[in-house]
């Protein structure tokens, strides 16, 4: 099969990028181009790739070989790992350009940027070469015509009025409802502040929290001060309240209590009950919704509740067995039961059967480096929270644990920005 040497956009985001003897790399994450005077088609100088872990880098398109419909194949030589930093005067193809408004210039018709196509020229260089756009009708419900045409039939908006005016997202939502939260996040990270907002506008509450929980502290704070007071607290309540509680101890006191007065008050509660807690503690640590049950409980009941899907692997890995009530904090704790043990027992016995009463509890006081000891000693990725009357407080994950073990920019992570330079193109 003959290279593609012309390919849209939108339909490159997310493909997997393999060297030349088949080595996986990363996927694609959106395209550089450099911004051209009025009327000339932008060079396309590389792809922005997303490698482990979470890292963005950039890769000149002269090493690029093959761009098939599956796959983007590199050529021999080493792969520069240095984290992407976007400079004046170059344009995120994906984060910055799809869904800006254009001016058909024969016509002056207004439309959007639905997709651009890159193109190889006789020079092997690419350029961006084709824009698909979508005529506005100005009438409700109602589509425009789309059509494909040369890049200098539109007046395309500069750097600087991307910044300046609204922009829609439809195009970039539709890419990133392929990805994973963590996956988006990361990729909005590298978005400019303007164009981070327009999509946090444009996702639901639930997708939004999972997003947002996975952004690092400086973009997460932004972006809910950036929501309407009513939407910030919708958000809040769809994510897990350990991670509410997090985001709101970041925040200044009278915004935090005014967003906690805004939730409804069952999800305010836990999360207010987390806030009491210093967060390098086992109560600042915990979730106060683990999968909890009754005594008589029967197994096959207690795997149903496991199997939720809105239940986390590490939290799903222990169901704790407590007196009523069951929401937290409980009547008297029990023991727990592992996963492992009540998928070896007949489902019809009752979840008493399988308790694990000796397995330690920590206190809501316990230090991190006491949580530590803790996971380390007993080969555990869940643990109870218990306080001194054996009430079930929560129940901490190693996922927790680890995003306060590591260090604070931990998301952020990767080699220092440094310059790209001509001969990364060589």
């Amino acid at each position: 099969m003959a290279a593609t040497t012309r390919v849209f956009a939108a339909r490159m985001a997310g493909l997997p990028v393999f060297g030349p003897d088949g080595e996986p790399i990363g996927r694609v994450r959106d395209v550089l181009a450099a911004l051209s005077p009025r009327g000339r088609a932008p060079r396309v100088l590389g792809l922005v790739l997303e490698v482990a872990p979470r890292r963005r880098i950039f890769v000149p398109m002269l090493r690029v070989t093959r761009i098939d419909p599956t796959a983007v194949t590199l050529a021999t030589g080493t792969v520069n790992l240095r984290r992407f930093h976007q400079r004046p005067n170059e344009l995120l193809v994906l984060g910055q350009l799809l869904d800006a408004e254009v001016s058909v210039l024969d016509t002056g018709t207004r439309a959007v940027l639905v997709d651009i196509a890159l193109e190889q020229t006789r020079s092997r260089d690419w350029q961006l070469h084709k824009v698909a756009v979508r005529e506005r009708t100005g009438r409700l419900g109602r589509k425009g015509r789309t059509q494909v045409l040369d890049w200098d039939r539109v007046a395309a908006p500069a750097i600087a009025e991307l910044e300046s005016r609204p922009q829609g997202v439809r195009r970039l939502l539709a890419v990133f409802d392929t990805m994973r939260a963590v996956d988006v996040a990361s990729a909005l990270h590298e978005l400019p502040v303007k164009r981070r907002r327009e999509v946090a506008e444009g996702l639901g509450h639930d997708r939004l929290a999972e997003v947002v929980a996975e952004l690092p502290v400086d973009d997460r704070t932004d972006l809910l001060a950036h929501l309407a007071d009513d939407r910030a607290a919708r958000v809040l309540e769809s994510m897990d309240p350990d991670d509410a509680a997090d985001l709101l101890a970041e925040m200044p006191e009278g915004d935090k209590e005014r967003l906690l007065g805004l939730m409804a008050p069952e999800e305010s509660a836990p999360v207010r009950r987390l806030l009491e807690y210093s967060a390098d503690t086992a109560g600042g640590l915990m979730t106060p919704a683990p999968v909890v049950v009754t005594p008589d409980t029967t197994i096959a009941e207690a795997l149903a509740l496991a199997r939720d899907r809105d239940v986390p692997i590490a939290l799903a890995s222990l169901v704790f067995v407590c007196r009523p009530p069951t929401a937290t904090p409980t009547g008297r704790y029990l023991g727990c039961a592992h996963l492992q043990r009540l998928l070896r027992e007949p489902p019809s016995t009752l979840v008493s059967g399988a308790l694990d009463t000796d397995l330690a509890s920590l206190p809501p006081d316990a230090s991190l480096a006491a949580v530590s000891r803790y996971f380390a000693a007993y080969n555990l990725v869940c643990g109870p929270v218990l306080d001194d009357q054996e009430h079930l407080l929560g129940a901490i994950t190693v996922d927790d644990l680890l995003d306060h073990l590591l260090p604070a920019d931990w998301r952020e992570s990767g080699l220092p920005d440094q310059e790209r330079r001509d001969a990364d193109e060589a």
